[in-house]
């Protein structure tokens, strides 16, 4: 028999994730960017990859890195995303993984739609956040995404996935 589940913490935690697919959909970059703790890390592994360190990754930022991406976007300049993306993304599946050093973790599925001048391409995995509350608010301290087919060729990722 499983534990009982804190349905107010897990309301609180889907209502983040909801607001953070929405800042990412509607090109809110300070918005999103505002969603992460100074330690922040954001890191999107090839396939196989254990170690972000040691290991090709597809994207691992630290919080200067994700400012970096953020002002990146905001210019208008980056040819990848001019005009930017139309995207809409659903988020599946929440579940409370447990605590690590005071951090609630999460994980939960997602599937992207991203329209571009080539058509319309879909993009699903799993997201494992570490979450952490600072004044009030949620805040990531980690988001690891972790795409269905991030063993093959993929479509640049120049959008905030």
């Amino acid at each position: 028999m499983s534990a009982a589940v804190d349905v107010e913490l897990l309301r609180e935690v889907e209502r983040f994730l909801y607001r953070e697919a929405r800042l990412a959909d509607e090109h809110d970059y300070r918005g999103w960017e505002a969603l992460w703790t100074d330690d922040g890390v954001y890191w999107v592994p090839a396939a196989d990859t254990t170690d972000p360190h040691t290991q090709m990754s597809i994207i691992h930022d630290n919080r200067s890195r994700i400012g970096l991406r953020v002002r990146q976007l905001e210019t208008g300049k980056r040819h990848s995303q001019a005009p930017p993306s139309r995207l809409r993304r659903m988020i599946s599946n929440v579940e409370l993984l447990g605590e690590h050093d005071g951090d609630v973790l999460v994980g939960a599925n997602f599937l992207v739609a991203e329209s571009r001048e080539r058509g319309v391409t879909l993009w699903a995995g799993r997201c494992e956040y570490r979450l952490r509350r600072l004044d009030g608010d949620w805040r990531m301290a980690a988001k690891t995404v972790l795409l269905v087919d991030a063993d093959r060729a993929l479509y640049t990722l120049a959008f905030l996935i």
